[in-house]
């Protein structure tokens, strides 16, 4: 084995630590055991701490109402107890974390009516953000699909108008209109996470755009015309929502 593939073993063991347990990994003797896992479990709390404070932080600016940190679950014995399951950069190590930040910060009085909408707001942007590293180069096929880890999400308040203002200063929570509100937070191939609302033309596509209907197929499901499906197409491709399958 090359030094550049030892290097990635141990590499992918500190990331991952169902592989540190196992067997394939025990057996190669790289590196002291416990000393492996002291440094892995020092790097998932810096891992987490960043992305905590970065999606967490509308929640974070609460803090000085709520006197709930988000990233305070670090120090919390629920977060020691995934470490075992804990693989860096996954998605479901990701929706595990922010289960733990949700119910940390979530108040059964809370101090802003649209806490509920924000931390599912904030919990869709760290999920989205977590996945494989992986994309084509080029977008080839005929079938509009949506892209693994897209969330749509309903609201029952404007988050959009209140997100700037609550990292601004303010003596009280701004208020939020009570309004139904539907977004969308998607990943595009250079790892951005966006977000930006969703009609009922967006939302009707991104609930059917399943890789097995043609461009045809996906406007007559949809009510569109082609030009109004292709505009909403080419949004949906830009921000990484949607690409392009073979079909079935």
């Amino acid at each position: 084995m090359s030094d550049r593939a030892v290097q990635d073993d141990v590499i992918r063991a500190l990331a991952d630590a169902p592989y540190r347990a196992s067997a394939a990994w025990r057996c190669r003797a790289l590196a002291d055991p416990e000393r492996v896992e002291r440094f892995a479990r020092f790097l998932a709390r810096h891992f987490y701490y960043e992305r905590i404070v970065h999606f967490f932080k509308y929640s974070r600016a609460l803090a000085r109402v709520t006197g709930r940190r988000p990233e305070a679950v670090l120090r919390q014995p629920g977060f020691d107890a995934l470490l075992p399951a804990v693989v860096l950069g996954s998605r479901a190590s990701a929706r595990a974390v922010c289960r733990l930040v949700v119910d940390h910060v979530r108040a059964s009085d809370p101090a802003v009516p649209y806490q509920d909408d924000l931390l599912r707001y904030e919990e869709a942007m760290m999920v989205v953000e977590a996945g494989p590293r992986v994309w084509p180069e080029t977008v080839t096929g005929t079938s509009p699909e949506v892209v693994a880890g897209t969330a749509l999400l309903e609201l029952d308040y404007d988050l959009p108008q209140v997100l700037g203002r609550l990292l601004q200063s303010w003596t009280s929570p701004p208020e939020a209109p009570r309004q139904r509100t539907t977004v969308l937070v998607a990943r595009s191939r250079h790892g951005r996470v966006a977000v930006a609302r969703a009609d009922g033309v967006v939302a009707s596509v991104v609930q059917l755009a399943d890789g097995t209907r043609t461009m045809d197929d996906l406007a007559r499901a949809a009510g569109l015309r082609p030009g109004e499906l292709e505009a909403t197409l080419q949004g949906l491709t830009e921000i990484g929502a949607v690409r392009f399958s073979t079909g079935s």
